[in-house]
Parts: structure tokens; sequence; C-alpha cells
């Protein structure tokens, strides 16, 4: 069992490289594609291991399981557009449907390659888990196998602050059980809330088009997907008006690179219990701490993404 003071110190910021693995719904929204691509140039700090298809359900799919299956398309296109393709056979199809309850796991390749490699670490040495979409693949783990979770840290980008009145938020609301299961496990939790935290990261049309056009393949894709994604209308893009898009999911990649507070600010506070309807429960907390993002520092946080993903030496393997 994770001792309290480890389970602390798991808490913070490692200050040296560690291992990471990145569940994505990587076909949901373009933030996904700028989080992976950050996230693969950043080798000095992060090492990745593996990444995971979460599923998704918008308009850009019909069912869960076709937004893993894209999200997982997705992934190999972008590791071919990062020059990354060693890392095709570490990239797993994650839970084809939601949790149907909070006993009843989401078995997938993504969750079997999870439980086998977090249980070759230690809560000396975690296994750092980045989720950026529902956490359907990381709950199913948890529950083919707990023994884990003193293993892992996870770093979640779901929920918004706790004092928000209005409880929806896309990554939570989805799997609402699978949200349960985590706020309720014994793992190292970080949060990266978005209402009021990270909804300020935003790059601006102005900035798109200065800092990615024709800089490399990658980023002209970036800089494409961000003009013609699903919710912002090419219309509404042109460059006669001030025009940003918010771009929550680098900000979880951006917490294990915040050596000092460089790009973000976080708090420690109990773990609330999460109710069916996906608000937090505070005259039953749970005495385990965990860490929330409060504030973040949003042109910190820019310059070093766009400065790394223009250059392609970031993405040679290391």
């Amino acid at each position: 069992m994770i001792s309290n003071e480890q389970y602390m110190k798991n808490l913070a910021v490692p200050n040296r490289k560690v291992d990471v693995v990145l569940d994505t719904d990587a076909y949901n929204e373009m933030d996904d594609q700028f989080a992976i691509s950050y996230m693969l140039a950043s080798q000095d700090k992060i090492n990745t291991k593996a990444i995971y298809a979460a599923p998704f359900q918008n308009v850009n799919a019909a069912s869960p399981k076709e937004g893993m299956e894209k999200s997982y398309k997705e992934i190999l296109h972008l590791l071919e557009l990062t020059g990354r393709e060693d890392m095709v056979s570490n990239v797993y199809k994650g839970a084809e449907a939601f949790l149907a309850s909070p006993c009843d796991p989401q078995v997938s390749e993504a969750v079997e390659d999870m439980v086998h490699r977090a249980m070759e670490y230690s809560p000396e040495n975690p296994l750092y888990v980045i989720a950026i979409g529902a956490i359907t693949n990381v709950a199913s783990a948890l529950l083919v196998c707990p023994k884990i979770a003193e293993n892992i840290v996870i770093v979640w980008l779901g929920g918004n602050e706790h004092h928000y009145p209005d409880a929806y938020e896309f990554n939570m609301m989805k799997d609402i059980y699978a949200a349960q299961i985590i706020f309720k496990s014994f793992s190292p939790l970080i949060q990266v809330p978005a209402r009021n935290v990270i909804t300020p990261f935003t790059l601006s049309v102005f900035e798109v088009e200065a800092l990615l056009k024709r800089k490399n393949e990658l980023c002209d894709y970036l800089r494409e997907h961000y003009f013609t994604d699903h919710d912002f209308c090419r219309e509404e893009t042109k460059l006669d008006k001030p025009r940003t898009r918010v771009l929550c999911d680098v900000c979880a990649v951006a917490w294990l690179l915040n050596d000092e507070n460089r790009y973000m600010d976080c708090i420690l506070t109990p773990r609330p219990i999460l109710d069916n309807n996906g608000y937090y429960v505070f005259d039953t907390v749970e005495k385990r701490q965990m860490s929330c993002v409060y504030n973040i520092k949003r042109d910190a946080i820019a310059c070093d993404m766009i400065e790394k993903i223009v250059n392609k030496d970031n993405f040679k393997r290391k």
C-alpha cells in the first residue's frame, strides 16, 4: 500500500523525466492533436510509452465505438506527421462503449496494456497517465486490477472547478460512472478542470497564421484543423476580426512540464464524492487529497508549445 508520504509526493510535478501514457479521444476536437504533438515534442521531460484511443460521441462520431476507431486512426496519422512511426506498435484501441455501471469494466487492448504496463512500476517510480477524454479506459483498468492504483499518477482533464454551479463538462458527463471511479480510487489524482481554469488557454487566428503556417507538415495540418474543425466555422475565422479557439487538452500535458509553477498553479484539496448527476458532494469528503489546477499561464504554455512543435528536431527519437 502506498504510504501517505509517497502519495503526497506523487501529487507534485515530477522533477525528472518520467514515463507517460496518454489516453485521448483524438478525433473529438482539434485540441487533442495539439496536445499529442506537444507531448511528443517534449522529450526532455516526457518519455511516451503508449497512446490509447478513448471513446467519444458527438457530431464527429455517431457512437463511442466509432469515436474510438476514428481516434485510433488519428493517432496513427499524427505519428506519421511527427516522424514517430516507431510508436505505432504502442498505440492501442480502447473501449467501444462507456461504462454501463460502476462495477463493470470495458475491457480492451488499451486496458490490458495499461494494467500490464502499470504493474511494472511502483509508488516510488509511478507511471503517469494523462487522460484528455472520457476516462473510461483508465477507470476500466482500475476495475480490472485495483492494485495498479498505487503505481500510477492520473492527470485528468475533466470536470469543472469545484465551486462551479454548472456540473456539465464533456469528458466527465460522457462517462459519469468512470469519473466516479477515478475520484474514489486510491491513485494520486491531479485534476485539470475546464471552466474558468483552462478555458483561457486559447490561440487566435492571427497567431496560428503567423506562427504555424508553412513551418512544417505537422504545423500545416494543425493549422488546417484549427480552421475547419466541426465547431468552428471557416467563415468565422477570416482574418478580418479578432477570433480565438480554446485548446484545453494542451494543459494536461503542460502539467508534467510545470517545474517551479512555470505554466500553472495548483492547490491541494480533499477529494469530493461525485454524484450520479456529475455534481461534487462535499458533505462527505474523502480524507485523501488531490491536486487541482486553479490557474494557468497562457502565454508561457503557448510559447513553449509553439516553439517545440515548429522544430522538427524535437520529434526525433531520443
